[in-house]
This record gives structure tokens, sequence and C-alpha cells, in this order.
């Protein structure tokens, strides 16, 4: 059984919308193809929350044009808390749909490094993007979101780290939302190719508080043989989005893909952020902050699944919620049959600081193989009375006291971000949220 969707374009948009950018043939088939079965699909269905009523696909306007920063200096001062003036040789800043700023430093362009929009990047670096655009990571007859997303794509970034390259600096993209009446349908594509090393770290934010729309964010970071990919996000969207995120990773033999999120959306959320351990060898590693506040509704699942034999996986979640917002976690480690010697571990733990907010922890482990490590922990309670009472016997104030155990216990995440600019939004944000 499906669902009628009603969409605000016609199928003759899609292909005018994908001949307008100059695209490859094969990108405007995957629009026009994902367009026509849409309907067709079924929506994604997390668990425990109820989505039937969430806006997901109407929205006012497609793609909204912007204007460029000539120079960092140009930046609204929200942006330029995230970057460093003076020392940020690698970073893209895409304003609403609109690419606004970029810069690669000359020694990573001369080694073949491609860092750019995806639109330029379906341009001029077709096959390459072809290769690995919603092939591996993510499916575009998936679900009717994913499949949306595929027709609708009208922002993101592609990173390509070729063979040997070992990328010492960050890599960073910002997608700024100042425009009310934006709709992100953002694509990002990593490739870090056999023995190379990258570090990126990405920013959705949002300096318009009047914003209402929808935003459908899909992630693909693929690490080839020994490659090694640390991937870095806060999202701090306003309370107008409805918000699905869907990060991928494939990871090949003694391949490495670590993920360090802030989910610090204001709106209702959904979160699939799945790792895929292909190769022996091969380690995956998710660690997740998320603070809820009013009455915003949102679901994290996150997967690791092993196929590589001696493969490693561990997740790490951890959530505050306030006033009456909910938040399920579910966390899924999944060892396939063949994966002997694969190591599943998780840990999702929920503070809760008001009577009607609301936590649900929930980890899961599918085992199909005997010769094998797996692990799990979850709790959901308030903050612990007697570390207050430690601290207030310092003479700590008691809302001072619950602040520095909130930052404590979120601290595992916050304090791996790569980027010193970011990992002070990121505190910031938590700062504010609840306070």
């Amino acid at each position: 059984m499906t669902t009628e969707t009603k969409l605000p374009v016609e199928q003759e948009y899609i292909s005018s919308y994908s001949q307008q950018n100059n695209e490859p043939a094969w990108l405007t088939e995957l629009r026009v193809h994902a367009f026509a079965g849409l309907e067709n699909l079924p929506m994604p269905r997390p668990d425990k929350t109820k989505i039937d009523t969430w806006n997901f696909t109407s929205f006012k306007s497609h793609t909204v044009e912007s204007e460029s920063f000539t120079s960092l200096n140009d930046l609204p001062e929200a942006v330029k808390s995230l970057v460093d003036l003076e020392e940020s040789k690698n970073l893209y800043i895409q304003r609403n749909n609109t690419p606004a700023f970029f810069r690669l430093s000359e020694e990573l362009k001369a080694q073949g490094v491609i860092f750019t929009d995806i639109f330029t990047a379906a341009r001029d670096h077709g096959e390459l993007v072809q290769k690995y655009f919603m092939k591996d990571g993510v499916n575009a007859d998936e679900h009717r979101l994913v499949s949306f997303h595929a027709a609708l794509m009208n922002g993101g970034a592609f990173l390509y780290v070729p063979k040997n390259v070992e990328i010492k600096e960050p890599i960073q993209s910002i997608f700024l939302v100042d425009h009310a009446d934006t709709t992100l349908c953002n694509h990002v594509l990593i490739v870090a190719d056999d023995n190379s090393l990258v570090t990126y770290v990405e920013n959705y934010i949002s300096t318009v508080e009047s914003a209402s729309g929808i935003a459908n964010i899909v992630t693909e970071v693929i690490a080839n043989a020994n490659a090694k990919v640390t991937y870095g996000a806060v999202d701090t969207l306003s309370s107008g989005f409805t918000t699905y995120v869907n990060r991928r990773g494939v990871a090949g033999r003694d391949a490495r893909i670590e993920w360090a999120l802030g989910l610090m959306n204001d709106g209702n959320t959904i979160s699939d952020n799945t790792t895929y351990l292909m190769g022996d060898g091969s380690f995956g590693d998710t660690k997740s902050v998320v603070v809820g506040r009013g009455e915003q509704k949102q679901n994290f699942t996150t997967q690791i699944i092993h196929y590589g034999k001696r493969s490693e996986g561990y997740i790490l979640k951890h959530g505050v919620m306030k006033d009456a917002a909910q938040t399920i976690f579910n966390g899924i480690g999944k060892i396939e049959h063949g994966a002997t010697k694969a190591n599943a571990e998780q840990e999702s733990r929920v503070l809760m600081l008001s009577e009607k907010a609301r936590g649900d922890a929930n980890p899961i482990l599918l085992i199909e193989e005997d010769d094998v490590t797996a692990g799990h922990a979850a709790s959901v309670g308030r903050v612990d009375p007697l570390q207050l009472y430690y601290l207030m016997s310092r003479g700590i104030p008691k809302v001072e006291a619950e602040r520095l155990v909130i930052h404590g216990f979120l601290a595992p995440v916050v304090n791996v971000l790569p980027i010193e600019g970011v990992k002070k939004q990121l505190v910031e944000v938590i700062e504010r949220k609840v306070r």
C-alpha cells in the first residue's frame, strides 16, 4: 500500500532543470526515472515514530538563487565563526542553492584532489561521479524519500581523494540557509581511493528563523582499500524545517570510516546513518550527540553492517531531551554470515531534563555468524542526583551544576570534532538549547 504524494512540480520540470544545469545524460535519466517511480515506492518506516502527517515533499520554491561571497570577510558573522579566515585553505560554501564561495589549495590540486559543487563535478568529472553516485551507498529506488531526493537534488558537494594521497588539513563545506523559501535537496559524495586519508567537516546552518520548508539530505562516503575518512557534521537547521537525512558509508578492505555528528536541528527530523563494512579488516565508528527541545520529534537510526572478516563497528549515541521533545535512538549492529571474527559494539544513552520529555534507546544486535564478538548498552533517565550533589557540595549552583553534567555527558562526541571553530559552534548550540 502506498500513500499519494502531491508534488509541486511535473516531470517536464525535472528534465528542464537537469538540462538547465548542463547535466550529463546519465544524471538526467536517473532523475526522470526516480521521479516516474516515486509514487509506487513506500515511505520509510522509522521504528516507533509516526511520520504520516510530516511534510517531506511540499515546498514553495525548488531553488533560490543567491549572491556569491567575493571574500570570506563578506560572510555573515554566524558563518565567519565556523572558519579560520586566515588558515581555511579548502572550503566550499553553498548559500541556499547557489555555490557561493570556493577555495582549494594549489598543493591539493596538483595531487589530483577534486573538491567542488555536485553540479560542476557531474559536468567536468562525469565518469568518476557516475561510478559512485547512488550505487553502493544509497539506491535511488530504496524508498520514496530517496527517490524524491534523486529527482530533485538541487545542491551539494563532491570530494575525490586519489590513491596514496593523504590530506593533513580538514576539508570543509558550509551549507547556509538565509532565505525563508529555501528547499534543501543536498547530495554530498566523498570518494577516498586506495591508501588515502581525509578529514571532511560540514555545517548546515540557518540564519533566518522564519524559514519553513523541507531538507532532504543524502551523503555517500566511499572508502576504498586501506583508506581512512573522518567525517564530522553539525546540523543546526531551524524549527520550520522538516528534515530527512541519510548518511551512508561503504568501507573496503582495511578501510576506516569515522563519523562525529552533532545533530542539533530544531525541527522534526528522521535520520539514517548506515556504514557497510564490506572489506576484511574494515572499521566503522559512529559518534552522535542530539539535543531536543520544544515539541520536536526525532528518530535516529544508526546501523553498522558487517560483511568483512575481522571488521569492527562501534556506535556511541548520547542525547539530551528537554521541554516536550521526543527522541528515538535505534542502534543496529548486524554481522552477516561469513563475517568471522567481527566485533559489533554499541552504547546509547538519553538524559531527560523535564517531566514531559521522552527518550527511547533501542539497541539491536543481529548476528548470523558464530565466531564473533558483540555487545550493547542503553540507558534512559534523568540527571544523576549524586553528581549534582557532589558539584553543589563544592559551592556550584544547581543550574550551573546541571549544565556541567550535560556538557560532560555530550563530551565524547564534541571533543572529537576536528575543526576548532566547528567544535566551538557545537558547544554554543548545546549551551543555547539546554539553557
